[in-house]
This record gives structure tokens, sequence and C-alpha cells, in this order.
């Protein structure tokens, strides 16, 4: 019981960053912009938010500490966002260039800005945030042990931000107007809406996502931060396709992600895939592997959402 345990527990860590990051993607895409610059987003996102959480833990730690530094990832993302959106929307630039060239920039800033700060390109902080036990809420039968036991708050945090994106998509005023500006901006322009800031407003939601996303990947897992997310922003937009841009779907893809990833980071401590005589490269490529299966399976049945990428012309309705 104790290896489910755990198998659920790191599941939730490589999940949760996946799920919060495609969720800014489908903000994204559903407003008509394809944000392939999730990668860049999340490493901007996560190294400002890292050296905050560097320059701050000597005057407070614990949670206030981490809640500040989301704050700060999801702002950072949002402002870097600002370059795709510009580029995509008010210059009308090739999406897939504009991101890519985020996408290149991003590592190189966090590498010359570490380097000229500090001397090395590695951000360390101290791992002042892990919950041994929530109380009470801990000691829950089956889902104590795996929700509220040896966690971190950024579980908590990615999962009300799926449940967020549900109501937003599906049940305001502003999600409706998201996705009629993503599949029909001439129509949505035509009825009054303006189209240039709903796109915005999908983009810098994205970002401040992926910003955060970036954080949270790295906190549960690491206690420095090297310029790097793992390729995690391609994997969310794995999780994107396979979700069919659907939050539901989503979430349920992220969490499958999420246990390949921890068959391929974790496999030594399960018994059953210790005593496998497979090669420790196999269970490093099981996350990779799955995703070209998913997408080679699922890109031709899932349809994104109809105008993504189609720049908006406001004088062509």
């Amino acid at each position: 019981m104790n290896v489910i345990y755990f198998v659920a527990q790191q599941t939730m860590f490589f999940a949760i960053p996946l799920l919060i990051v495609a969720l800014g993607g489908m903000f994204s895409e559903r407003s008509g912009i394809v944000n392939i610059a999730l990668e860049g987003i999340m490493v901007m996102g996560a190294f400002v938010s890292i050296s905050f959480l560097s320059v701050f833990q000597s005057m407070m730690s614990g949670q206030l500490l981490l809640i500040l530094a989301i704050v700060v990832a999801g702002l950072t993302g949002a402002v870097f966002s600002l370059l795709h959106a510009f580029a995509s929307i008010n210059l009308k630039a090739d999406q897939t260039i504009s991101g890519t060239a985020l996408n290149m920039f991003a590592p190189a800033f966090a590498i010359f800005a570490a380097r000229m700060v500090q001397g090395v390109q590695q951000v360390q902080f101290l791992d002042t945030f892990h919950i041994a036990k929530v109380p009470f809420l801990g000691d829950i039968p089956v889902l104590g042990p795996i929700l509220f036991q040896n966690c971190y708050i950024t579980t908590y945090i990615g999962i009300g931000i799926a449940v967020m994106a549900e109501i937003v998509i599906n049940h305001t005023k502003f999600g409706l107007r998201l996705k009629a500006c993503g599949e029909h901006p001439q129509a949505a322009d035509s009825v009054g809406v303006n189209v240039y800031k709903i796109r915005y407003a999908g983009v810098i939601i994205s970002g401040m996502l992926g910003g955060i996303g970036g954080l949270v990947f790295v906190v549960p897992t690491s206690t420095n931060f090297n310029a790097t997310v793992a390729g995690y922003g391609f994997l969310a937009l794995a999780v994107l396709i396979f979700g069919q841009w659907r939050t539901k779907k989503i979430f349920f893809a992220a969490f499958f992600f999420g246990i390949m990833k921890t068959f391929a980071a974790a496999y030594s401590a399960i018994p059953i895939l210790k005593t496998l005589p497979i090669s420790n490269d196999v269970y490093k490529m099981i996350p990779y592997i799955a995703t070209l299966i998913v997408l080679t399976f699922f890109s031709k049945t899932s349809q994104a959402p109809k105008a993504s990428g189609v720049p908006y012309d406001k004088g062509s309705r």
C-alpha cells in the first residue's frame, strides 16, 4: 500500500505543473492564438520566482514565501507572454516563429542573468515548503496519505486552477467571448466584441499559468534551478492536444502523462519495475514514447479550435 501512496504522490508532483501549463495553452488557443512559447514562459517564470525565493528565504520561509513566489511567477509569465501577444496580434507575425523565438530566448537569458548576478547559472533555494501532514485531513483513510501527507500547497492550487478554468471557459460571458474570438472572430467583432482585447487576455492568462507552472514544476522536485524545465512546456502541448482543448480531458491527460513521468523518474522505488530486466534508459524514455504514441493516434481525431493560428484583420469583415 505504501508503494501505491508513493506513486500517487509522485504523480501529483509531475502532473500538476503539466495541468496548469496545458490549461494556460488552452486559454490562448481558444482565443485563436497558438502559444508554443509555453516552454520559454515556464523557464522565465521559474527563473524569476526561484531567484525571488533565493533572495528572500533569509527573511521569511514557509507557505507565505511560496505563495508570494507563485504571484511573482504568474506576473513574470504574463509580462513575458506580452511579447508573443504583440507579435501575433498586432504585428500578425507567424505565431510558430514568435513562440520559437521566445523558447530560445528564455533559457539563454536565465543563464546570462544568473551568471552576471551570482557567477554560476544554478539558482539555489531551500525547500521549506514541504508539508509532512495536513492536520485532520491527513488522517482520512486512503485520501489522507495521497493528498494530505508529504505534499505541497501547489497541488491544491493546481486543482483549484483546473476548477476555475472549467467555470470560466464554459460558464462565463468571458469564456463565451474567448471561444467566439477563436472560432469566428469576424462574427464576434460584428456584435461589438473587441477581438484584440479578448485575444490579449487569452495570451496573458496563458502566460500567467505558464509562469506558475514553471515554479510548480521546480519546487517539489529540486532545490535549484538550472535554466531548464526539462521540456515540460512541450509536453504540456502534448497534454493539450491529447485533452482536445477541453478542461476535463486535459485534467485526465495531465495525470496520464504524470504517471508515465513517475515511472521514468522513480522506477527504482517501485518493486515490480525494479525487478524487470529493463535498462534505465528505457524507463527514462517512457514519457516521450507515450507522447509519440498518443499524438499519433489522437492528432487525427482531435481538432483544434477552428481559427487558432489565423491572424485577425478587423478590416476583413
